[in-house]
């Protein structure tokens, strides 16, 4: 696809960013809950050799719909890694997602809170990115896993940045090229597309039993619209990110973000619009499109109802 195609899709998508966003994420990341969803989960323990095996979960502890509307951002961090990895195991990956989604990551119950790219990165990043302190290279990493807008026809991603002020301030934001920086308008604020991405179905790095939806920065410099900087950060010249989402319900994702194969954060994305329109037909049917394969699960449709959270 030729750069202008995209700005034109880019632009369009703009149109669409200020009125779906506007309501789609801001009474979902904000809702206070408590405690931890009451769904089942296999038992386990510390040692690795006590961790369930994937399919004896799905069959003794399928997850209904009803199960999986108990589930949201905030409650998931009541977890801990081992309860988040057995409901991402119980996922399907859904459609690939089309449009803007809201998001954020999380840490699960007992973990510190903070992103730490910089212990996990160690000396592994290349060029400029080896003078980065840090705490700002943290900083940077968290910008990656924020609100984002898809592509699906092009199977391509880009990422919603509000504030470039760290990246300027850091000198990783490229001035003077031909390539001008893509913005949109969300909620009366610039929002800074970035970070391109691929998108496929692919092998999931937990549960190879079924498909994942991947975001792939591996050759981000190959993909229209690319800036070398700051768009390198997540390629394989810089932190080296591969994401995997799959569909907790439609509007919904849960994601894995790993930097050079290894694992270094949960996240989680959402578009209330499109969770609002199809959550009936869902509680009916369990039903959905799925682009990915999805093995042999089959899902349970309880027809319970659900009280609005």
């Amino acid at each position: 696809m030729k750069i202008a195609t995209l700005v034109t899709r880019t632009a369009g998508v703009a149109a669409a960013l200020a009125t779906a966003l506007t309501i789609s994420g801001c009474d979902f990341f904000n809702r206070a809950d408590k405690a931890a969803p009451e769904i089942a989960f296999a038992p386990y323990a510390e040692g690795y050799a006590s961790k369930p095996d994937f399919a004896q979960l799905d069959y003794q502890h399928p997850l209904s719909t009803a199960d999986l509307y108990k589930i949201t951002p905030k409650n998931l961090s009541f977890l801990d890694q081992e309860q988040v990895d057995q409901i991402y195991a119980r996922l399907s990956a859904g459609p690939i997602p089309d449009g803007p989604f809201e998001g954020d990551l999380f840490f699960p119950r007992g973990e510190s809170g903070k992103l730490r790219l910089s212990e996990i990165a160690g000396g592994g990043l290349k060029g400029l990115l080896v003078n980065v302190a840090g705490a700002k290279l943290d900083l940077v990493g968290e910008l990656l896993w924020k609100g984002k807008v898809f592509y699906r026809d092009e199977r391509l991603l880009r990422n919603r940045i509000e504030d470039l002020s760290t990246l300027k301030k850091l000198g990783l934001v490229e001035e003077g090229t031909d390539n001008p920086l893509q913005k949109a308008t969300v909620n009366g604020k610039d929002q800074w597309l970035l970070f391109p991405a691929r998108l496929y179905c692919g092998q999931s790095l937990l549960d190879s039993r079924r498909e994942s939806i991947i975001i792939d920065y591996a050759f981000t410099d190959e993909l229209p619209g690319y800036r070398r900087m700051p768009d390198l950060l997540g390629g394989r010249d810089g932190f080296a990110i591969r994401d995997e989402i799959r569909m907790v319900y439609p509007g919904f994702y849960l994601g894995r973000a790993y930097m050079d194969r290894a694992f270094v954060v949960n996240f989680v994305l959402y578009n209330k619009d499109i969770a609002d329109r199809a959550r009936d037909e869902f509680m009916k049917t369990g039903q959905v499109q799925q682009d990915c394969w999805t093995g042999t699960q089959q899902r349970m449709v309880v027809a319970e109802r659900l009280t609005s959270g």
